[in-house]
């Protein structure tokens, strides 16, 4: 008896002790916030709070507790941003192919009914007669190009031939004493000859180069802007074709006055492109006959002179046509110097 008397007072110091705990400690709600907050309350040792900071994440998991909930994204987080920069991006991209197969249509529309007759189309008959030279002059300068070239290779394998040969003529002149002066005489002919093949070569390389750059970059050039001006022509006749449809639609149902509109802004912004492209062609074709005149003077002198003086036999006349025009010839049998003799 006396054993279980004295037990009891320690339980009943216990409940005292806890009810006392209890009554000290905070509201769920301020724990809630000193939690959240990063500060310990004051009756809270700060090592229960490192302790419960270091448990596994899954301890807040099981008591269920407010903060395994996923926090939802704010207005400005990163993700959201990129959704929204995608979705502009496709948009664009939808509308820009949206645009582009509309502008095909009508163009192919126009082609169609231009071959069939059945509308009319913008015509500039001046512009289009030095167009069509133009194009005349390309086809025509493309032949003597292509003519120059096979002339060129030719006369290579010639002036080849005549090097080899003047070679045998002076190994046989070396093993032949009866005949040594007359294959000597012939060995230094064929190398004359040779010499001035490589100068002729010279001349008809520097010719086959500048009416190269004339037929396939300056000409070129101005006929890639010659096809942009009748590709913007089609789109303007096109645009024009659709605008003239649409007014006379409009004055039977007034519910077509917005696409109305938006064709005349259409029709408009074509017209200028179009304008703006047919001054281009006509100040480039005007800078292009110039400059073709200029270039093909002193080409065509260049081939006179190079061609008669080698065919006359007239090597001083031959070298003083290259001076006068600049060409230095590059001999393709001739070794470099060594650095001595440099």
């Amino acid at each position: 008896m006396q054993k279980h008397a004295i037990n009891r007072y320690p339980l009943i110091g216990m409940e005292r002790s806890i009810h006392e705990m209890l009554k000290d400690a905070p509201s769920l709600n301020e724990s809630a916030s000193a939690i959240h907050s990063g500060t310990p309350p004051p009756h809270i040792p700060k090592n229960c709070i490192s302790d419960a900071q270091q448990r596994p994440a899954t301890m807040n998991l099981t008591l269920g507790s407010p903060t395994s909930k996923s926090l939802p994204l704010s207005p400005s987080s990163p993700l959201q941003n990129g959704d929204t920069q995608t979705m502009r991006s496709a948009h664009s991209k939808i509308e820009s192919i949206r645009n582009w197969s509309i502008s095909t249509y009508k163009c192919t529309k126009q082609l169609m009914y231009e071959k069939l007759g059945k509308t009319s189309r913008t015509v500039d008959s001046e512009l289009e007669s030095q167009i069509d030279l133009l194009r005349e002059t390309q086809r025509k300068y493309c032949n003597i190009l292509r003519l120059s070239r096979t002339l060129s290779s030719h006369f290579y394998s010639v002036v080849q031939t005549q090097h080899a040969l003047g070679e045998a003529f002076s190994e046989l002149a070396q093993k032949s004493p009866e005949l040594q002066e007359e294959f000597l005489y012939n060995s230094e002919t064929q190398r004359n000859l040779t010499k001035n093949g490589e100068t002729l070569l010279g001349a008809l390389t520097f010719f086959i180069s500048s009416v190269n750059t004339l037929c396939n970059k300056t000409i070129e050039d101005t006929l890639l802007t010659v096809k942009q001006y009748e590709t913007a022509r089609v789109e303007y006749d096109a645009y024009r074709t659709d605008l003239e449809v649409l007014s006379q639609a409009a004055k039977i149902d007034s519910s077509n006055v917005i696409r109305l509109e938006e064709a005349q802004t259409n029709y408009e912004q074509h017209k200028q492109h179009f304008e703006k492209l047919r001054s281009d062609v006509s100040i480039k074709l005007k800078f292009l006959d110039e400059n073709r005149i200029k270039v093909m003077h002193k080409q065509l002198l260049l081939f006179h002179n190079a061609v008669s003086a080698y065919f006359s036999g007239n090597q001083s006349a031959l070298e003083a046509t290259l001076k006068q025009f600049n060409i230095k010839v590059k001999s393709p049998n001739t070794s470099f110097p060594s650095w001595l003799e440099q």
